[in-house]
């Protein structure tokens, strides 16, 4: 998957530490990479900083399509490809050494001080309209 959806492009480092018994990145560690990029799209394409917002992660699902057996760095497509009022979803594709290694998404739900599901802000909204039509 790519194109618009996935208008934001980032990069996470691939540790030793990530690899387990096999010699390849253990599964749970995709997430970890998948977070990293969601924390760096709030970051860049949204402008909200970790305590600036507030979400939780009600659903996750990532596909493994090959494994990584080495350390370096993977790159990743990451945008949210849809809106719903209180939740949006985020999709996810993972590249090392050039392959497509596992893709995914992430659904969120904005939650206000007391942990009640509140309306995705707009200006959210205008951001990535504008992230999707750079990327075209």
């Amino acid at each position: 998957m790519s194109g618009p959806d996935l208008h934001y492009r980032t990069t996470v480092e691939v540790r030793y530490s990530d690899l387990d018994t096999f010699g390849h990145v253990n599964n749970a560690v995709y997430a970890t990479f998948c977070e990293e990029a969601r924390v760096d799209y709030f970051r860049d394409v949204l402008d909200q900083g970790v305590h600036d917002v507030s979400f939780v992660v009600v659903r996750l699902e990532i596909d493994i399509e090959r494994s990584i057996r080495d350390v370096g760095e993977a790159a990743v497509a990451v945008g949210i490809t849809e809106f719903g009022r209180t939740s949006f979803t985020l999709g996810y594709e993972l590249r090392y050494e050039g392959e497509v290694v596992a893709s995914g998404e992430s659904v969120q739900v904005a939650v206000d001080d007391d942990g009640q599901p509140t309306a995705v802000p707009e200006e959210w909204r205008e951001r990535v309209a504008a992230a999707r039509s750079d990327a075209t």
